[in-house]
C-alpha cells in the first residue's frame, strides 16, 4: 500500500507548522554586514591605493620613481660609453 499526500504551502508557512524560527531578519542583517564590507574592500582596490601600498614607504610619487630610473639609465648609459 503506498499514501501519497501533496501539501501546498509557502516556506514561511511550513516554518511555522513545523515551529521553526524564522531567520530571514537574521539573514538580512548579516548580507547588510558583508555588503558593507565589500564595499569598504572595493575601495582599497583603488589603484592609486594599491600602488601606495605596493610601492616602498621612501617612493611618495610617481615623478620619484621616474627620476630614479632616468638616473639609473642615465648612469648605466654613461659607465657603457667610458669603456
Amino acid at each position: 500500500m503506498k499514501i501519497t499526500v501533496d501539501i501546498d504551502c509557502t516556506p514561511e508557512e511550513a516554518r511555522h507548522f513545523l515551529g521553526l524560527p524564522d531567520v530571514k531578519p537574521m539573514q538580512d542583517a548579516i548580507m547588510q554586514d558583508i555588503q558593507e564590507s565589500m564595499r569598504a574592500n572595493l575601495h582599497a582596490m583603488d589603484p592609486e591605493t594599491l600602488l601606495k601600498t605596493w610601492l616602498p614607504a621612501g617612493i611618495q610619487g610617481m615623478e620619484q620613481l621616474q627620476k630614479m630610473f632616468w638616473s639609473q639609465m642615465a648612469s648605466a648609459l654613461g659607465q657603457e660609453g667610458r669603456k
